[in-house]
């Protein structure tokens, strides 16, 4: 109930102009979001990096609707790799990347010019690129974009939603040598005639998902905070005898970090996917819709007179 609540919320502009405008949402969004700019991705970078923890940056936009809003966040990404490049700070970090950012909708062929000019940009750099998985209906194009990408960047990643009835035979297609897949449960509203609906199922279709990563030629990224989904990935890896540098754990900022630190001291490569930008309301009710317990600090901080 309450997944399906915050879901139709990250769409609604009428209850993000109420969040937005709450005087402490600035305070609840810095647990979750780095802050506006590149200095403050950096910034989170370098703390997570001296933890021993890998990071993934992504930019928020996703509701690109011109060529010049997709021009500029491909700017942003350019700009963003040179100055990890320059502190430092790759290979351990790399970028995430929404085609739809990069004006997907508006014509795919110039998000994958954009998405070439990254990936050339992060190899230059030292480091990676991952594309982002949105709703449904880009699947199939950012699939698309993702094999011609692989042709001159054989590294980049892709991701894949298990809620999607359809991702278990992606999952077949994409472990292969060499191929980097982030795994996560998914985190839009679909219907059912396309994705599961029920905690359970989705659930079950991720742990179909991840045997077949698994036990696989490629490299699984495990993108979960489910204590129980964590376990059965840890007992995958050694049935599957898949050492520390075969496969990763992958979590959001500000998400489990005792976690994050649990997992890392124990000889795991954990990611933390970290957002920036101001673009944070969809990004945010997402993440309450895939983690209720985040719910109980959002309330709370709504409610506080500080």
């Amino acid at each position: 109930m309450l997944r399906s609540v915050f879901l139709a919320a990250a769409g609604s502009s009428r209850m993000e102009r109420l969040i937005s405008s709450a005087p402490v949402s600035k305070g609840v969004v810095r647990r979750f979001v780095a802050g506006a700019g590149v200095d403050d991705a950096l910034r989170a970078s370098r703390e997570l990096a001296d933890d021993g923890l890998a990071i993934s940056l992504d930019y928020l936009g996703e509701d690109t609707l011109t060529a010049e809003q997709a021009t500029a966040t491909r700017d942003q990404y350019l700009t963003l790799l040179g100055r990890l490049s320059g502190a430092g700070l790759t290979p351990a970090a790399e970028v995430s990347v929404k085609l739809s950012a990069l004006g997907q909708k508006v014509d795919d062929r110039m998000a994958f010019g954009y998405a070439q000019e990254i990936c050339a940009a992060a190899a230059a750099a030292g480091t990676t690129v991952t594309l982002d998985a949105e709703d449904h209906t880009t699947t199939d194009s950012t699939l698309e974009i993702l094999a011609e990408l692989r042709k001159d960047h054989p590294g980049t990643g892709a991701v894949l939603q298990a809620y999607l009835r359809r991702t278990e035979g992606d999952c077949r297609e994409l472990a292969t040598t060499g191929s980097r897949v982030r795994l996560c449960k998914g985190a839009y509203a679909e219907p059912e005639s396309v994705a599961y609906q029920s905690a359970l199922d989705v659930d079950k279709a991720y742990v179909r998902c991840l045997n077949i990563l698994m036990s696989g030629d490629g490299y699984p990224m495990i993108a979960t905070h489910d204590p129980r989904l964590i376990a059965i990935a840890e007992d995958r890896a050694r049935w599957f005898d898949r050492s520390a540098d075969e496969f990763e754990f992958q979590m959001l900022y500000g998400v489990r970090p005792e976690e994050q630190a649990r997992l890392a001291a124990a000889g795991h490569t954990v990611r933390v996917y970290v957002p920036y930008g101001d673009q944070w309301y969809g990004y945010l009710m997402r993440r309450l819709a895939e983690r209720p317990a985040n719910v109980a600090f959002f309330g709370r901080a709504l409610t506080s007179k500080k």
